[in-house]
């Protein structure tokens, strides 16, 4: 019977993270609050670098054509010099600009944030400010597209993307924000988005590898794991699909409102609890 319950647990918080990953509501701020709801306590690092590594093979699935493209024609232009390849050759450039930010913020501030800023308030105060920014720009179309997007741009994102980096704050809602801030049209901010979250994701995953090795996992945890992965893969891939649909019709503001609501929720009846831990780890919001 504990087996089956412990099953649920697992496969209950799967499901969170892989539908809240995508979206701008936070999966960091979610999972805490889950642990309070339902009293489930994770205490080691293996379990983050799963359900994560799940939501970025949904991601990778999702975008697949746009990275098969771009890796194509970063080649083509590289090695066989073909100019009409360049504007695709920019925007890897351009990425690879905004994963610094994030990564260089990340590593030195990641024990920090994790010991420090994981409580029931910071998720309040962090969807509250997330509520309040999807509100700001839910009726900003933007003009610029992948062609035009600079450096500049590149980097404001890359910058929301750090702010991403405390538990609570949307990766995708901060990133998102700061693309159309930038002048971005929805599209184009959307897919800039995921496609830097992908080695920002992988890098954090690699780096938690040895730690993830070095635990003792029993069988049923093992199981367990397993359940958690496919939930969190088969939820964000579903989850992103549904929001690239919502982002075409500009409907941002039913997320501010939800996070409106949640972070009430977290600030006035959570608020005496310290969370037990953040399970997403600093990377992944």
């Amino acid at each position: 019977m504990d087996f089956w319950i412990l099953l649920c647990k697992y496969l209950f918080l799967g499901l969170v993270q892989g539908i809240s990953e995508p979206i701008p509501i936070s999966s960091s701020g979610h999972l805490i609050i889950a642990q309070h709801l339902l009293g489930i306590e994770v205490k080691d690092l293996s379990f983050e670098v799963i359900v994560n590594t799940a939501s970025l093979i949904a991601v990778i699935l999702v975008y697949k054509n746009q990275i098969a493209r771009l890796s194509a024609s970063t080649y083509q232009y590289i090695v066989k010099r073909e100019e009409t390849k360049k504007d695709d050759f920019k925007l890897v450039i351009y990425l690879i600009i905004g994963t610094i930010p994030a990564a260089l913020l990340g590593l030195l501030f990641n024990d920090f944030i994790g010991e420090n800023l994981k409580s029931t308030f910071t998720v309040g105060i962090a969807l509250l400010l997330t509520a309040i920014s999807l509100f700001l720009i839910r009726n900003i179309k933007g003009t610029i597209n992948s062609q035009k997007i600079g450096w500049k741009e590149a980097l404001l994102v890359g910058l929301g993307q750090s702010i991403a980096l405390i538990p609570g704050v949307s990766r995708s809602g901060a990133t998102v924000v700061a693309g159309m801030l930038t002048g971005m049209n929805r599209n184009t901010a959307l897919m800039f988005s995921f496609l830097l979250y992908i080695p920002v994701s992988l890098g954090a995953s690699i780096l938690e590898i040895p730690d993830m090795f070095s635990q003792n996992i029993t069988t049923d945890y093992l199981i367990a794991y397993a359940v958690a992965f496919v939930a969190s893969l088969i939820g964000t891939y579903f989850a992103l699909k549904w929001f690239i649909d919502v982002m075409k019709k500009g409907k941002l503001i039913y997320f501010s409102i939800y996070c409106l609501f949640l972070a009430i929720i977290t600030l006035f009846l959570l608020k005496k609890h310290p969370a037990k831990r953040c399970l997403a780890g600093c990377f992944f919001r």
